[in-house]
Order: C-alpha cells, then sequence, then structure tokens
C-alpha cells in the first residue's frame, strides 16, 4: 500500500506541470512519430507492390527467363524447343521495352514521375498464357500503327481513344506515330506507371534484336504445373531461371522488398537520430526537474517514504510522460506517413497509392521504443534523487552541479584520441571496410564529445563570451549562466551539435560531388556541347543520326552507351563510345592503343592492376547471361569516372547489351572551327527537337544541371535532419524554461534591485545564443573533420576532390545564433514576467 500514495504524488505533480509535461511529451512524440511513420510509410508501399504482383503472371504454369534482368534475353530457339513440346500447350513470348510516351502535340514528355513507363507485345486471346487484361474502352491494337494505354497513363495524357500521337523509343530512330486503340485497367494504384501494348510484331521490331525475347510464359498441356516446371528445370534450368507463377510472383515482391528495405533503413536511420536527441533532451530535463524538487522529495522521505520510493515516484512519471508519448507518437507516426505519401505525391514521383497500413510490429516498436527511451532518460536522475540526504537536500537552495566532471573527461579524451586514430587510418583507403573503419571513429567521437562536453562547455562558452562585450553587465550575466551548470549546457547543446555534424558532413558531400564533376568535365571533356536526357532514358539513339544528317558544321558527334559485363564472376560497369571517342574526351592511354577493333577492349588502370592484365593480352569476359566473349586488350587507361572500368567496342556492345537497354548516356558534339557556338547550339535544337527529352548544353550548363540533381537528392537529406534540429530547438525551450523556474528567487531580487523586465528577457536571449553557438562550434568542427574522412573512403568512385561550403558553414553559424534567441523567446517573457516579492518570498 505504501506505493500507491508516492504513486500518486507522481501523478499530482504530474498535472500540476502541464507545461513542463507538454514539452517533455512532444520530445518523446517527435522521435517516435518518425520511428512509426517510416514502417507505416514503407508497409503502406509494400502493401500496394503486393497488390500490383499479385496479379502478375495469372494463369502462366511456367515461365522461363534469363537469370540477369540486362542479358540478352532468351533465345527464339529455345522458344521453339519449348513450343514443341508434347507437355506444353502454348507459349506467351515476353517482348518488352522502356518508352517514352509524348502528349498529342508531339512536344511535350508524358511525366511519369520517376515510375517506370514501358511497351510490352499484345497477344490476340487465342495465344495468350496469363489472363487478358480488361479492356475499359475500345480493345487491344490490331495495326502496326495502333497502341492500348493503361488507364493511369491516359489521364496523364490527356488522351481518348481514336487520338493520335506520338512514342518515342530510347533504343531506335525516330519517333513512331501511332493511335490510340484501347484503355486497359492494371490493378491497384499503379502511381505514376504508363504501360503501352503493341501488336506482337511491332513489337518485336522495337523491344528485339528478331532472335531473343525478355522471357517465355508456358501452359501445361496434360501435366501439372510443377511437374512442368521440373521437367523444363532439368533441360534449361543451367542456363536460366524456371518458375511457377507462384514464384514468379514472389521473385517480384521480393526484389521490391529489397527496394523498400534500403528505403525504410534510410528513414529510420533520421528516426534514430531524432530518438537519440530526444533523449538528451528528457535526459535534461528529468535532472532539472529533480534539481528543483530536491526539498520536495526530502521532505517525503523525512515523513517516511524510502529512498527505493522517492526514486520510483520519479521512474513513474517517466512511464507516465513514455506510455503518452509513445501513443500520441504513433497516431503522429500514422500522420506523419499519410503526409510523406500526400508530398511525394505532390511531387509526383510516381509511387503507387493505397490506404495506410498499420501492423502490430509497429505498434510494438514505437511503444517500446518511446517507453525505454524516456525512461532510460528518467533513471539516473531519478537514482541521484534517491541518493541525497534528506536533511542536506533541505538545506541546499538549488540542485548541485553534479559529480565530479573528471573520470567522463578523461574517458571522452581517450575515445577522442581512438575517434581519431581511426577516422585518419580509414581515410588512408577506399571501399566499404575504409568507410565501415571511418563510421566507427564517427561513433567513437561522437561518444567522446557526448562525455566531454560539460568540461569543453566552460573554456568555450567563456572564449565565446567576448561576443556579449557589446551587451556589457548583462552580456556577462548570460556568459555567467550559461557556464554555471556545464552538464546543462552541454546536454541541450548536444542536440544541435549533433544536428549540425549531419548537416556540414551532407554539405561537404554535396560540394565534393559537385567540385568533383565539374573537375571532370573540365579535366577529360574536350567537346563543345553535351547533349543528355532523363537518367532513366538517356539519349535516344536516333539523335546520333539525326545530328550527323542535319548539323553539317558537327565535326565530330560520339555517343557514350552505358555497358555492363562479368569479369572473373564480377559485374563491372564500363562504356560503349559509337565513334571517335579521342576526339571529344581527353583519354589517356598509358599502355597499348586507344584503337578499338570488333573483339577488342580498353581497361582502367584499375581494373589492370586488379587483373594483372596488360596491353595485347588475350583475355574472356562474360555478358550478363554467361555467354563467355574472347577479346583482346588493347590498352590501358587512365582512370576515368566518366568511362568506367572498361571501354567496349560497338560490336562487343551489341552482343552483350539487350536492344530495349541500349541508349546513350550522353552525346557530345565537337563544332568545325570558326562555327558561331549560338548557331550551332540553334541547329542542335532543331535537329533533336522531335526527341523531346533530350537537352543541349554546354559544358558550363552541363555541369550546373549535375549539381541541380546532387542538390535535389540532397534536399531530401537536408529536409529530414531538419526534424533533430526542431527537436534540439524544443529542447533548448525546454531547458531555459525549466532554468527560469530554477532561478526564479535570483529572478525576482535582481528585479527588486532594479533590472528592467527588457534586461531580463535580453540576458535570457543571450543565453541561449551562447549555448546554441556552443553547439554550433562543435557540431561544425566534428561534421568538417568526419566529412573529410569519408569523403577520402569514396575518392575511387570519381569524388576526388574536397570542397567546404564556407558560405553555408557560415549561414548556420548565423541560423544557430538566430534559433538560440527563437527558443528563448517565450522563457524569456515568462522570466521577465516574474514578481519580484512574491519570487524572493518563494521557498
Amino acid at each position: 500500500m505504501a506505493g500507491n500514495p508516492m504513486r500518486k504524488v507522481a501523478v499530482r505533480n504530474l498535472a500540476a506541470h502541464k507545461v513542463r509535461l507538454a514539452l517533455t511529451l512532444l520530445s518523446v512524440v517527435l522521435g517516435t512519430a518518425f520511428i512509426a511513420g517510416s514502417f507505416v510509410f514503407t508497409d503502406t508501399l509494400q502493401r500496394t507492390f503486393d497488390g500490383i504482383f499479385a496479379s502478375q503472371a495469372q494463369g502462366v504454369d511456367v515461365r522461363v527467363s534469363p537469370k540477369n534482368q540486362q542479358s540478352v534475353g532468351v533465345p527464339q530457339s529455345v522458344v521453339d524447343r519449348i513450343a514443341a513440346r508434347p507437355d506444353v500447350r502454348a507459349v506467351a513470348p515476353g517482348v518488352n521495352g522502356p518508352v517514352v510516351l509524348l502528349d498529342p502535340t508531339g512536344k511535350t514528355a508524358v511525366q511519369t514521375g520517376g515510375a517506370p513507363s514501358f511497351g510490352e507485345s499484345a497477344l490476340p486471346a487465342e495465344r495468350a498464357v496469363a489472363e487478358p487484361p480488361v479492356f475499359t474502352q475500345g480493345g487491344p491494337p490490331t495495326r502496326p500503327d495502333e497502341f492500348a494505354l493503361n488507364s493511369g497513363g491516359v489521364e496523364r495524357a490527356g488522351l481518348q481513344v481514336g487520338d493520335r500521337t506520338k512514342v518515342l523509343i530510347p533504343s531506335r530512330g525516330e519517333p513512331i506515330d501511332v493511335t490510340l486503340s484501347g484503355v486497359y485497367e492494371l490493378p491497384g494504384g499503379t502511381g505514376g506507371l504508363i504501360a503501352l501494348q503493341f501488336p506482337e510484331e511491332q513489337a518485336r521490331q522495337l523491344f528485339t534484336d528478331g532472335t531473343h525475347v525478355a522471357y517465355v510464359d508456358i501452359a501445361a498441356a496434360g501435366v501439372q504445373a510443377d511437374t512442368l516446371r521440373d521437367r523444363l528445370a532439368l533441360e534449361f534450368g543451367g542456363e536460366y531461371k524456371v518458375q511457377n507463377g507462384d514464384q514468379v510472383r514472389e521473385d517480384a515482391k521480393s526484389q521490391v522488398s529489397e527496394a523498400l528495405s534500403f528505403l525504410n533503413y534510410f528513414l529510420l536511420a533520421f528516426g534514430a537520430i531524432a530518438l537519440i536527441v530526444g533523449t538528451f533532451i528528457i535526459y535534461n530535463t528529468f535532472s532539472m526537474i529533480v534539481a528543483q524538487r530536491l526539498r520536495e522529495l526530502a521532505l517525503l522521505r523525512a515523513v517516511g517514504a524510502s529512498s527505493g520510493q522517492v526514486g520510483r515516484s520519479v521512474v513513474a512519471e517517466a512511464l507516465v510522460i513514455g506510455v503518452l508519448g509513445s501513443v500520441l507518437g504513433l497516431a503522429g507516426g500514422v500522420g506523419l506517413a499519410y503526409g510523406l505519401s500526400a508530398l511525394l505525391n505532390a511531387f509526383d514521383v510516381g509511387l503507387p497509392t493505397g490506404s495506410l497500413t498499420l501492423r502490430p510490429r509497429t505498434v510494438l516498436i514505437g511503444l517500446a521504443l518511446g517507453l525505454a527511451v524516456t525512461v532510460i532518460s528518467a533513471y539516473a536522475p531519478a537514482r541521484r534523487a534517491a541518493k541525497v540526504p534528506p536533511v542536506e537536500a533541505m538545506r541546499a537552495e538549488f540542485a548541485t552541479s553534479g559529480d565530479s566532471l573528471r573520470n567522463r573527461t578523461i574517458v571522452g579524451a581517450v575515445l577522442a584520441v581512438a575517434g581519431v586514430a581511426l577516422v585518419v587510418v580509414g581515410a588512408q583507403y577506399t571501399g566499404g571496410t575504409a568507410a565501415s573503419t571511418v563510421g566507427v571513429g564517427a561513433l567513437a567521437l561522437i561518444l567522446a564529445v557526448l562525455l566531454a562536453a560539460p568540461a569543453l562547455s566552460r573554456p568555450v562558452v567563456g572564449a565565446l563570451g567576448v561576443l556579449m562585450k557589446p551587451f556589457g553587465a548583462i552580456g556577462a550575466m548570460a556568459r555567467n549562466n550559461a557556464r554555471r551548470n556545464p552538464r546543462r549546457t552541454a546536454a541541450t547543446a548536444f542536440a544541435l551539435t549533433l544536428g549540425l555534424m549531419l548537416v556540414t558532413a551532407i554539405g561537404m558531400l554535396g560540394a565534393s560531388a559537385k567540385a568533383s564533376i565539374s573537375g571532370l568535365v573540365d579535366k577529360d571533356v574536350t567537346a563543345d556541347f553535351v547533349l543528355a536526357g532523363p537518367p532513366q532514358i538517356g539519349v535516344p539513339l536516333g539523335a546520333t543520326a539525326a545530328v550527323r544528317d542535319q548539323v553539317p558544321a558537327a565535326e565530330q558527334v560520339v555517343g557514350f552507351r552505358g555497358a555492363v559485363v562479368r569479369i572473373d564472376g564480377d559485374q563491372v560497369p564500363g562504356s560503349s563510345p559509337e565513334g571517335p571517342f579521342d576526339q571529344v574526351m581527353r583519354v589517356e592511354v598509358v599502355q597499348g592503343a586507344a584503337t578499338l577493333g570488333a573483339n577488342d577492349i580498353l581497361v582502367s588502370e584499375q581494373e589492370r592492376a586488379e587483373r594483372g592484365w596488360s596491353a595485347g593480352q588475350q583475355v574472356t569476359i562474360n555478358g550478363l547471361d554467361g555467354t563467355a566473349l574472347p577479346v583482346t586488350v588493347q590498352g590501358v587507361y587512365r582512370n576515368s569516372p566518366l568511362l568506367g572500368e572498361v571501354i567496349l567496342s560497338p560490336q562487343l556492345y551489341e552482343r552483350t547489351t539487350p536492344v530495349s537497354f541500349r541508349t546513350n548516356v550522353v552525346l557530345l558534339v565537337q563544332a568545325a572551327p570558326g562555327t558561331d557556338p549560338a548557331a550551332f547550339r540553334a541547329d542542335l535544337e532543331r535537329a533533336t527537337e522531335q526527341f523531346v527529352v533530350v537537352q543541349v548544353m554546354d559544358r558550363e550548363e552541363f555541369k550546373g544541371e549535375q549539381g541541380r540533381q546532387i542538390d535535389t537528392m540532397l534536399a531530401i537529406l537536408y529536409g529530414l535532419l531538419a526534424l533533430a534540429v526542431v527537436i534540439a530547438v524544443l529542447g533548448i525551450v525546454n531547458t531555459l524554461a525549466l532554468s527560469v523556474v530554477e532561478r526564479r528567487r535570483e529572478i525576482g531580487m535582481l528585479r527588486a534591485v532594479g533590472m528592467l523586465r527588457p534586461q531580463v528577457r535580453r540576458t535570457i536571449y543571450l543565453e541561449s545564443m551562447l549555448i546554441a553557438i556552443f553547439g554550433a562550434v562543435v557540431g561544425l568542427l566534428l561534421g568538417l573533420g568526419l566529412g573529410v574522412g569519408f569523403l577520402r573512403t569514396l575518392r575511387d568512385f570519381g569524388l576526388d576532390q574536397i570542397a567546404i561550403p564556407w558560405g553555408q558553414l557560415v549561414l548556420v553559424l548565423v541560423g544557430s545564433a538566430v534559433v538560440g534567441v527563437l527558443a528563448a523567446l517565450w522563457p524569456a517573457i515568462r522570466a521577465a514576467r516574474t514578481p519580484p516579492l512574491a519570487a524572493i518570498a518563494d521557498v
């Protein structure tokens, strides 16, 4: 029964301090909401994709497909052998490839928001194996100038049955004229997906080399599907995947799950950051609450409460906050997932839509994390409160600053040395192991800052006190207040430190990526103009011939196509130039020659060193389908991220890359001497106008476009990091508000001896600004060091220049000072309203 009164004390204490409760709750809610929202968002996407894939391959007994999607496909001879079997009723060759649908004007591409846009063959019902699509308008295409389109694509394109438009096939020449024959439904909310159907013969012409298909669907005759699958696996399983319909669907689902798992880990990482930041705020809050209640707790001890009961009463308060915060966080997570989905739809990302999914696992993890973080954060202050002798606590006017900082500072210094050593060692190498070493060093440095920050805060804040000199005595008082309790100052600033450390490191990544790309273009590209397209599409192959035929002043027109081959079991990225590439790029050949015969390759220095090859050597590489290709290493070139690790001849490119995947990454164009650049650009734009997606840029514009793409990617990271900064601001607000309560008598005394309300407010503003700048400075220094370490491990990926965005860092420092002032507005107003006599009389 003795516990019941203490539980009542805990509950009543929470009810008596509603503002404090709300601020602490908010820290728990934000961290938990982000974790729960991450799960809800990715679970919703997963369920939506599962619904879409559940209808795939319905009616298909067996599918035979390449083991690698980017291989040249299944030979027609294999299809014929399967069709001739007595246990096979029908075969349906899969023919598909990427397309760009143009609007009725033929001048604008229909945007998919990043979702796929593909064409496929429409088989007659009597030859189809899978269940045919359901047409809501018109019917399937029957003539070469017809196509059918899914309803989502029709809505995006603004087409109606009978309308004429154009379709661009990246692997082919000019856009083709087509007429919409019908509209069919796809299952689920397919987002920006655009799916076109063409007559079978036309599809083969557009998407195959005439001898291969993407896969073959099979209907069994007189045997069970699994029996036929097993028989075909014995004959073809060594070279191809042989699956039944269920396995095809599960395979598609697992690929999506793998892709979504990365997204989930990404979101959860930021949720973890939010929780860590929130943990320090909660810990700081309970430390101050316990300090302010020492007399109250001592009185409870004096009237018979045990030390255990006092400690449990504080933990009970944390438990109530944890339960409330976790429940509210779960609700906030659902709202966050809904908002994220709506935001992505507003930006037309093209993701499929569906009803939000809240799984039991999400509820359990959200509740467990919220409770654990809150209770663990409150445990140390509760234990400290329970150990204070009653008489001493009743005699103390304010909380002590705690135990000596000596031990934790020593541990922090050791961790700092170890962290710096690990970062330096990791930065000497490249690859995953090096990045992991730097990551462990980063963790050690973060822990070092956490432990040593209280000892560090006094000299740093003292040094920053120079900024307070213009404010005279008010500034000196603010500096002393910030130095008074180093534990509190460090814990408050750490939240901002962590956020700004990540902001700095990511800013360095973006600036270095842009600087590296700019350096590569300046160093390697000599062409006057660069023609580029969307990342998923590239530059259609027909643009090369159009520029050569229609722009007489184009002295050199060289397309660079992305290529992938297997060497000793490893997938190696490379390129295949369509023309004399050394006329539009600086290629430094260190061994052999840059000429390419039909069966020749060039390799980078790095690849040469890894394989032990040399110029003139006969070696064997493999296509992605395993086809062995005897080739000659014609030459070795200096490492170039723009060219990749291997350069293939056009003939080898065609043998290793399926028709539907053939496209130029970029097209480099060199003008004849004396050509007017403005007129030349106009000619290029006219020649490529029909290809719609092609952009004509000079080298500077190309660098700027790459920079904009990097900024777009980083904007997402900055948006997520803003959550940690928001929580850090709330922590400053919380700390200052409680600090005002703690210093109530002191403020009352100052008011009584003549301090004006504006001066009280100014003191709180400046104190908050000092704490924020302290956190920002430590975060920036930490971010700079870790940024350099991580970037050094990425130099093999083309990030060979380290750039520091000094302008951004200055803005961050100024912004931190502004944040400090804004965070102090409410606490400062509250402090200024303290009644002098009532505060002095407060006991």
